[in-house]
């Protein structure tokens, strides 16, 4: 028997006396009844007969009201990062310009391209966001790990992990990137596909390539980086014209991996064989498009990550080392040389290494021993500190399932 209950249509008196009902047959309830809309009463009930509710019934019940804590939180934070739109571009000599080079690049319609960037509108937060900190922050891998292997993601990542294993496993069959590493990820970019971003990918790629902000050091390079991206997401607009209206970060990343129009072009696939891309609706297309992503840069099958290692090397023995950044350049014999001694594991590796320093405010840095699969995470992002992120969180939410 199902009995429906809506806090909000009750008055009081109603109110309390299903509370006392509650409390009367099952005290366990009442502290989960008015968190949720409807309660699944057992049989027995029905027949008069009271009765504890079972185990799963309150974990259902549990996880229905951290759902809508979730649901709340998200609301909230949109209302207070409320977009702020500008003005249409409209047909200015600029427009007709780039729509004009995009149109031949691309073999598309000129007129339908000029037609989507003159309509596109100017972003000004997205203007504030793209440029370099004022005064960047001491970098502190300690501090940065605990934004994301914290308690909430990480029982975010196991309900994740339970919901879609069998997705995740056939990702690693597929491309046989371990299912952690794919969490990982999605966890790090997206909080497991709750924060996609919230600005129109039309506006904000059009922003970022006819209004790039010219006192950014590196301006030319990034007007023609995002250019790039307008241009590819035009087509892909063309091809499907659903995407018109599609939000993404303020750079133009789009769904729960966070992939830019470029790389739904080169890894983007079509994991729940539904014949359509949706990296945001499909979690299925989501976990095996970063699985992919992995195998295009050469992740190698049962390779480890990374080592751990103990520090001893110094000056410009240390620089020497560290020289190559996260590329992998060295060998287990050369790195134990120059006073670099590696864990058990790590002695028996054959392949590169690359020596990774992480930096942890004022405290004694920590290192790590990085492989080529290391260095394929940090194409995702190209940050070390990125990379070790992704790898614990994953490790951390397969280690609590």
């Amino acid at each position: 028997m199902r009995l429906l209950c809506n806090a909000a249509s009750l008055h009081l008196p109603a109110m309390h006396t299903f509370a006392w009902f509650l409390r009367k047959f099952s005290p366990a309830l009442v502290a989960v009844f008015f968190g949720f809309a409807s309660l699944e009463v057992p049989s027995a009930w029905a027949q008069g007969r009271p009765t504890s509710p079972t185990p799963s019934a309150l974990a259902k019940a549990q996880t229905k009201v951290k759902a809508q804590k979730a649901t709340t939180k998200i609301q909230k934070r949109a209302k207070r990062d409320k977009v702020l739109v500008g003005k249409a571009f409209g047909n200015t000599p600029a427009v007709k310009a780039l729509a004009a080079e995009m149109a031949q690049q691309h073999g598309l319609k000129a007129e339908w391209v000029q037609l989507q960037l003159a309509g596109a509108h100017l972003l000004p937060q997205v203007q504030q966001m793209i440029m370099p900190a004022a005064a960047p922050s001491a970098k502190n891998w300690a501090a940065y790990r605990a934004r994301f292997i914290e308690p909430q993601r990480l029982e975010a990542g196991v309900q994740f992990w339970r919901s879609h294993e069998a997705d995740l496993q056939r990702a690693e069959q597929t491309y046989g990137v371990p299912a952690r590493y794919i969490v990982g990820i999605l966890g790090v970019e997206t909080y497991f596909g709750q924060h996609q971003g919230q600005f129109k990918v039309m506006d904000a790629l059009a922003t970022l390539s006819l209004a790039f902000p010219k006192e950014h050091r590196q301006a030319e390079e990034r007007v023609a980086f995002f250019k790039n991206e307008l241009g590819l997401w035009l087509k892909q607009c063309a091809q499907n014209p659903a995407l018109k209206n599609q939000l993404g970060s303020y750079a133009g990343a789009i769904g729960w991996p966070q992939f830019m129009p470029s790389s739904i072009a080169k890894f983007a696939v079509d994991f729940d064989n539904d014949g359509r891309i949706d990296l945001s609706k499909s979690s299925a297309d989501a976990i095996g498009s970063v699985a992919h992503y992995f195998k295009a840069y050469g992740w190698q099958t049962g390779m480890p990550t990374h080592f751990e290692v103990d520090m001893k090397a110094q000056g410009t023995a240390l620089e020497a080392l560290l020289a190559p950044d996260i590329v992998p350049s060295w060998s287990v014999a050369h790195l134990t040389a120059q006073q670099v001694a590696l864990s058990d594991a790590g002695r028996t590796f054959g392949g590169p290494l690359a020596l990774v320093e992480l930096f942890n405010g004022n405290d004694a840095p920590s290192y790590v021993a990085g492989t080529e699969n290391f260095f394929v995470v940090t194409r995702y992002n190209r940050s070390s500190y990125y990379a070790l992120a992704v790898i614990e969180l994953g490790e951390a939410i397969e280690k609590a399932r």
